[in-house]
């Protein structure tokens, strides 16, 4: 060494810019190296000294790392990997401090001890070196440097409460993993630094802080080696570690170096604590604050003088003792443990039986457990690396390929990526030894690019996992007050400065359902106000839409496309309901307003068409009187009125009255008076909605399906819901009301108090079975009395006189002609079959003489004849027994066979003295029963 090399020790707290002076001082030199505690500052140190000097002159080695370029001036290492006996002018050791690290730490002091520039020679650290310092280097000089910023203690906040720019920090993986989550959720995420990823994926998680993407950094306790953030606040998730022996709590200088971190330059920076971290002492606050800690008193020291003549020789100098009262000696490190279980394997120490063997089994024995699965395994692994070496100089390139091969996957999820990382940079290690591979530059760089693109693949993950990309963005927007830009696609995915933030459903904004708890809140709050135009463009269009693109569902919903705007509310009338919008409170009061005023034309509107008779009925003007009451009534019942119920005033009803209910289309029939145009499928729909709403029901029923005259009684359906369906319960189905009345119109010719059996049209226009027939005639208020008889074959029927045929009525309504034909084409199934059967077993057997039987209802009248409806009240005027019975069972009427009951049919002109409704269907009945008082 030259005589007039300086050698100085610049020590200080964080934040003072050693490291700085440090690459300032050495490019003021034609050659030098440095020293790092870290690979990921080590090649941060390199980047600065490329940019200032560029590639060509500056070397990188680290252990998985290795450019070297032939003009090289400047090397920047970590302190394992800084070579040797190179007489460069200058040598700087950043963090010296660590000399007194339980594993590391024998390396640094042999860098103290050992390691000099021809010219300068610089040990940065902290102040509390300064004794160990001048015992053992008795010339060096000392310049203290203050920290550029103040650093003041904060206590404990949540994670919640953290504030931006914060670096957390934990000291296991899965603490690490916890709390960024936790801030995923929170805070939008968290960029992730730990000393076991690659540079690469290190400055690319780096890069997601530094430009803002993410306000939080989730750390192990790596930071504190000297790595530049822009870190304001630092907060301790934990105050003890695992140092790979025991969890220990950390020392005050510890805390302090990690603490550092925060406020760069001539920014101040604060720290505190977090999680389940108890608060620190105040003494120990203050101390970090102050800078002031014990000093060092003992550095760990391992012997450099290494003997190889042997295994054991060796291993015994490696656990020589210091001779010095300011060393103390290092503990076993994996290095000297792998060493010593090698020894134990005869075929191992068969090998290293010289020099140069033992020299490269301890070589080998200095590859790092980079994996940490367990010693046994890290010994296995070195065994066989030396193993090759030894027997062919190198490590065989299809045994390196095959294990490469392996890790080259980028599939998994973090923790598969981690460990095949930690395994490519054991290979990457291996690539780095000169020698040890036949083409090194090859497997430097297969290697290398393995080793990138699962960092690659590790950064994709992490950020997939740990940081919303899109809340991140949302919250920094809104934190810098900037206009945030919407868009909404025609699927109504929204969109807001390009990320998908959820739907708009209408007029509401249903957010992202992955985001929960206050990312939610924040999602949506920053989502609103983005929305705010596309609200008032979407109001335009929906006020502009026609009426086809708006609709009413079955439970009073109002529906634009397919989402749902808003819903019915019950109105001062039941023709005249109120509508209540679904509209964003953010959307604001005018685009409320626009949309309550186009859901309420459009209801309005609706009902003006569908039940045009029934507001032509309520503004007729000239209706007075008993007919302008009944009109109110018919009005009341939204055009539906069981004749029952108001029986009393239709009798009241004079012609004129009724005649002008008529010309609305009003029907009196025997048991519903009605407006056929108003049971058509679309105005039954509204009216079931409007007579829901107003009766308060909850939950409202739904209409029949259209064009069916029978269908199933609803069972549990409210009172009236059969009426307002257009149907009456008879039984355990209900009929159509203007089925019904054609029905009753045939029912009209037939002897009820005789008995009288269903004529095949009656089936026809019901479309039911037999069975089901005198069910629904039991319904309405008949005894339907079962029997059997013979079977009358057809020659039979040939010879019986034609059956009467009840003429049909004149007034059939368009309504009734279409139930006819639906009727014509839902034949009953039974019948059909029957028939089928019948003429087969005919065609099968046409001489059998075997009486076959069939079954055949007779129908009377069942009520009381002042509880019937009207018009049944006089009908059969047969003797108590009823009429005799023919040959075949069936009601024998008088000669020529015509039944009674067509005597209903002739009339004569009524008494003046009270005049008989004509519309009554019984009325022919009633005026023969004058004829024959």
């Amino acid at each position: 060494m030259n005589g007039e090399s300086r050698i100085v020790a610049v020590l200080g707290p964080t934040n003072t810019g050693k490291t700085h002076y440090a690459i300032e001082r050495m490019l003021g030199h034609r050659t030098g190296v440095i020293g790092l505690p870290l690979r990921l500052l080590a090649r941060e140190v390199y980047d600065k000294i490329v940019a200032i000097r560029g590639p060509s002159v500056v070397a990188l080695v680290t252990g998985e790392e290795r450019i070297v370029p032939p003009r090289t001036q400047y090397w920047v290492c970590t302190v394992e990997a800084m070579p040797e006996g190179m007489g460069t002018d200058f040598v700087a050791i950043d963090e010296i401090q660590l000399c007194a690290d339980p594993e590391r730490g024998h390396v640094f002091t042999d860098r103290l001890l050992r390691m000099r520039g021809t010219h300068e020679t610089l040990f940065l650290g902290a102040d509390t070196m300064r004794g160990p310092i001048a015992a053992l280097v008795p010339q060096a000089q000392f310049a203290r440097r203050e920290r550029m910023s103040q650093l003041v203690y904060t206590g404990s906040k949540k994670i919640s409460r953290m504030p931006p720019r914060s670096a957390i920090v934990g000291f296991s993986v899965e603490n690490v993993y916890a709390i960024a989550e936790l801030l995923r959720r929170q805070k939008g995420g968290a960029a992730v630094v730990m000393g076991a990823l690659s540079p690469r994926t290190r400055n690319a998680q780096v890069e997601l802080y530094q430009n803002g993407e993410v306000d939080y950094l989730v750390a192990t306790d790596a930071i504190g080696m000297g790595l530049n953030l822009d870190v304001n606040h630092v907060a301790f998730s934990s105050l003890s570690k695992f140092d790979g022996r025991r969890m220990r709590p950390l020392a005050p200088n510890e805390l302090a170096q990690i603490a550092g971190r925060a406020g760069r330059g001539m920014s101040d920076g604060t720290f505190g604590v977090t999680g389940e971290a108890s608060p620190l002492d105040e003494g120990v606050a203050q101390a970090i604050m102050d800078s002031r800690f014990t000093p060092m008193k003992k550095l760990n020291w391992r012997n450099a003088a290494l003997r190889f003549g042997s295994v054991d020789a060796l291993i015994d100098s490696l656990e020589a003792s210091p001779d010095n009262e300011h060393l103390v000696k290092a503990r076993p490190a994996d290095d000297l443990n792998a060493l010593k279980s090698l020894a134990q394997v005869p075929e191992v120490a068969a090998r290293a039986s010289d020099g140069p063997s033992i020299r490269l089994l301890w070589d080998v024995c200095r590859i790092p457990d980079f994996r940490g699965i367990s010693h046994a395994e890290h010994a296995s692994l070195l065994e066989s690396i030396f193993g090759h070496l030894h027997e062919r100089g190198t490590i065989p390139e299809d045994f390196l390929a095959r294990q490469i091969r392996r890790i080259d996957r980028t599939d998994g999820d973090i923790d598969a990526l981690s460990k095949r990382l930690a395994y490519i940079r054991t290979w990457t290690y291996v690539a780095q030894r000169n020698g040890w591979v036949r083409d090194e530059s090859h497997w430097r760089a297969e290697t290398r690019a393995v080793e990138d693109r699962v960092s690659d693949a590790l950064h994709e993950r992490l950020t997939q996992r740990f940081v919303d990309r899109r809340t991140s963005v949302l919250l920094r927007r809104l934190k810098q007050k900037e206009a945030l830009l919407a868009e909404v696609n025609d699927k109504g995915e929204v969109t807001v400065e390009g990320e998908f933030v959820g739907r708009l459903e209408g007029f509401r904004f249903i957010p992202d359902k992955s985001a929960q708890g206050t990312e939610a809140k924040a999602l949506k709050s920053a989502s609103l106000q983005a929305l705010a135009p596309q609200f008032h463009l979407r109001a335009d269009r929906f006020y502009n839409a026609p009426d086809t693109e708006i609709d009413f569902t079955d439970q009073g919903g109002l529906m634009w496309g397919e989402y749902a705007v808003g819903k019915l509310v019950a109105g001062a009338e039941p023709l005249k309901p109120m509508v209540e919008v679904f509209v964003d409170e953010a959307a604001g009061p005018e685009v409320e307003q626009k949309v309550q005023r186009r859901l309420q034309h459009f209801i309005d509107r609706k009902i003006a068409a569908l039940f045009e008779p029934l507001l032509n009925l309520s503004r007729d003007e000239e209706l007075t009187g008993l007919a302008k009451g009944f009109a109110f009534r018919m009005v009341e019942a939204l055009g539906i009125l069981p004749r029952a119920g108001v029986a009393q005033e239709v009798k009241d009803l004079d012609q004129d009255a009724r005649g002008a209910l008529r010309k609305h289309g009003i029907r009196f029939g025997q048991f519903t008076i009605f407006m056929p145009l108003l049971l058509k499928p679309a105005p039954t729909r509204l009216r079931l909605v409007l007579w829901a709403l107003a009766n308060g029901l909850q939950e409202f029923p739904e209409a029949p399906p259209p064009g069916l005259v029978t269908v199933p009684v609803a069972k549990g359906a409210p009172e009236g819901y059969d009426t307002m369906c257009g149907y009456r319960n008879a039984g355990e189905r209900s009929i159509r009301i203007d089925m019904l009345e054609r029905l009753a119109d045939m029912l009209r010719a037939e002897d009820s108090r005789g008995g009288f059996e269903a004529k095949a049209d009656m089936l026809s226009i019901t479309g039911m079975t037999l069975e089901q027939f005198a069910d629904l005639m039991q319904g309405l208020g008949y005894k339907a009395e079962r029997g059997e008889r013979t079977k009358i074959k057809p020659a039979q029927m040939a010879e019986q006189p034609p059956a009467a045929t009840a003429e049909a009525p004149a007034e059939t309504t368009e309504a009734e002609a279409q139930s006819d034909v639906a009727v014509a084409t839902e034949a009953p199934a039974e019948a059909t079959d029957s028939a089928e059967a019948e003429a087969e077993a005919t065609a099968a057997d046409p001489a059998s003489d075997e009486p076959e039987v069939e079954v055949f209802y007779t129908f009377t009248w069942g009520r009381q004849a002042n509880r019937g409806p009207r018009g049944d009240q006089r009908q059969g005027r047969g003797k108590p027994g009823g009429k005799p019975r023919d040959g075949r069972g069936k009601p024998q009427g008088k000669k020529g066979g015509k039944p009674q009951g067509a005597k209903t049919f002739s009339s004569r002109p009524p008494k003046k003295e009270k005049a008989i409704d004509p519309d009554n269907p019984f009325a022919a009945a009633l005026m023969g029963l004058k004829d024959g008082n």
